[in-house]
Formats: structure tokens, sequence, C-alpha cells
């Protein structure tokens, strides 16, 4: 089959579209013929070979891991009525950019008959995230709530989810263009976090009060500037790391605050604080609840194109690899 390689890590440049071995299902997985696969920003920090404390992968490896297709085959303890269902999944670890993956049956759900499929998979991963921000937060209801790297592919989703709870809504990205899209998805303000002391117009925004709530997706100094905005007793999650690292603060001052403040540790699927599924994402879509904004759709041996085009910032909300 084909598939796009990370050779060695470094730059896109190191993405080779190449014959690979076809995987095979074992015990309660199933083998996919994959037509579109989602890509996140945290994907190309890996091939960097960062986050080598979250994700244990080493080159040669195939990228991608949320995806949406058509069941092939199924291993051992599958029931057979899988077989030709279109659906959506997630692999066990990496492997969605290439023709065929492997995944466990628990990570999958049929597209409803209503969606396309671009949109299915657009929403499928960062809205299973935003989902379970929703329930990390706080009630959002007539509070103020910042959203840092609003413009991105969750960010969007999120700006929607706040806007629809009832908050009043502070979009931060970078540029014009981003700037209008947020405004589009619901925002009350939108800022520019290029331009220096942007965080003052955040307060500015509040009345000198400051948020309640940030869900901080930019990382770094960005992310240090966003904790400033907090008031006293309020709600902070460092979920993103484009910037080169989650968000930095003093957990002193945290502490001295009184503000609660959520990591990416807080947002795995087995946490016993949260429970979203697949089904609850597709709901919460029907429902106009999350409405995916998807930028370009790359072909598989332009994996390499659409990392640049995530590292450089040029996407206005998603970008999808389209396998088949």
């Amino acid at each position: 089959m084909r598939a796009a390689v990370v050779t060695e890590f470094g730059g896109p440049d190191v993405i080779q579209t190449k014959e690979w071995p076809a995987p095979v299902a074992s015990n309660d997985q199933v083998l996919v013929d994959i037509e579109i696969s989602d890509i996140i920003f945290v994907e190309t920090a890996i091939r960097q070979g960062e986050h080598g404390g979250f994700f244990d992968v080493k080159p040669p490896y195939v990228p991608g891991n949320s995806f949406g297709g058509t069941v092939r085959s199924v291993g051992p303890n599958v029931p057979e009525e899988w077989i030709g269902k279109t659906v959506l999944g997630r692999t066990l670890d990496f492997g969605a950019h290439a023709e065929q993956a492997i995944a466990p049956t628990d990570s999958l759900i049929e597209v409803p008959q209503e969606l396309n499929l671009e949109t299915a998979v657009a929403v499928f991963g960062d809205g299973f995230t935003a989902l379970l921000l929703e329930q990390l937060a706080p009630d959002l209801q007539g509070k103020e709530v910042l959203i840092t790297a609003a413009a991105g592919g969750m960010g969007v989703l999120l700006v929607q989810l706040a806007r629809k709870a009832g908050a009043h809504v502070i979009g931060a990205a970078r540029g014009r263009a981003k700037l209008d899209l947020v405004k589009a998805q619901g925002a009350d303000v939108v800022i520019d976090y290029s331009q220096p002391g942007w965080e003052k117009l955040v307060l500015e925004a509040t009345n000198g009060r400051g948020v309640d709530v940030v869900f901080e997706g930019a990382g770094g100094t960005l992310g240090a500037a966003a904790f400033t905005t907090v008031k006293d007793g309020g709600w902070f999650s460092a979920h993103g790391a484009p910037s080169g690292g989650f968000a930095e603060y003093d957990p002193a001052e945290a502490e001295r605050r009184g503000i609660t403040v959520k990591g990416i540790m807080d947002l795995r699927a087995d946490s016993r604080e949260i429970t979203v599924s697949g089904a609850d994402v597709m709901d919460r879509v029907q429902r106009g609840d999350l409405i995916p904004v998807i930028d370009r759709t790359f072909p598989l041996d332009q994996l390499g194109a659409a990392h640049a085009a995530i590292e450089n910032r040029e996407l206005l909300g998603k970008a999808l690899l389209r396998v088949s």
C-alpha cells in the first residue's frame, strides 16, 4: 500500500510517499481503507522529534491518527457486520496517513448518513477534545471567556461552544483574515495577539476585571500572557503547544490566586472525570453545536506541504489529507 512516511526527524521534506507493508487486524481490530484523515499541529512537532515524553515513536513511521474510511476486513472477535461500513476511528498510535490502517473497534463510529465524510473527519478529533474541555470547564453562562489560537481547527469549535453556552467570548488569533474568521464563529471581541501588549486589550474588553475562563491553545509566551488575564478564582486550560511548549505560568501564583489550571494530561480519554464518545461528537455536529471550518484538503503525496502550511500559520481552520 502507499503511505506517507516520516523517514527521519526533521523538516517537512523528511516526509516521503512510498510503498509500505499493509497492516493486519488482530483481536478486536478492523482493517480500514482510508479515504480522509485528519492532520493536527502536534503531528508536525512529533515529526521534528519533539514530545518524546508523550509519544513513543521513532522513524521511519507513518503519522496520522483520526480517519474516515470503509472497513475492509475484521480481526478475531469482531463481527463481520462491520465489513463495508463507512466509519470514523482512531489508530492505536499512528498510521492513518496511508491507504490502509488498523483501528480498535472501541474507537469506531459509523458515519451518520446526514454528514459527508470530510465534515465528519474534520470535527471528529478536534470535536472530541473540545467536548472534553467543555466538560472540564466551569459553567460558561454569563462568563468572560478568552480563547487563544481561536482560528485553528479546535479554536473555532471552542468559540462556537462558548457562544452557545452564553459566554462573552474574546477570541485571540494572528492577522486580519483569522480575526474575521473568529468573529464569524460568534466571538464578541477579537484581538490580534501578534501585537505587543495584546493582553491589555483583553483586560480592557472585561472592564479591567479579567476573564473567568481561558481555553489556551497557543502555548509558550502567548500562553503566559493569556494567564495574566485570568481573574482570581478563575479557570485556565493549558492544552495547546504550537508555540513550542505549553503555556508558561507560575504554579505558586496560580495557587495563591485560586486559579484552577488544567493541562494536557487532564484531557486523556481514560480520565475518570470526563466521558465523551464519538457518538457524542456526531450528535453535537448534527445539532449544529460544532461546525468545522476546512481550509484545505491535501492529497497523500503532499503531506509535507500540509505540515509546512500548518507550521507557517497559513491555514484558516482545518487541514485534511485525502488518501483515496
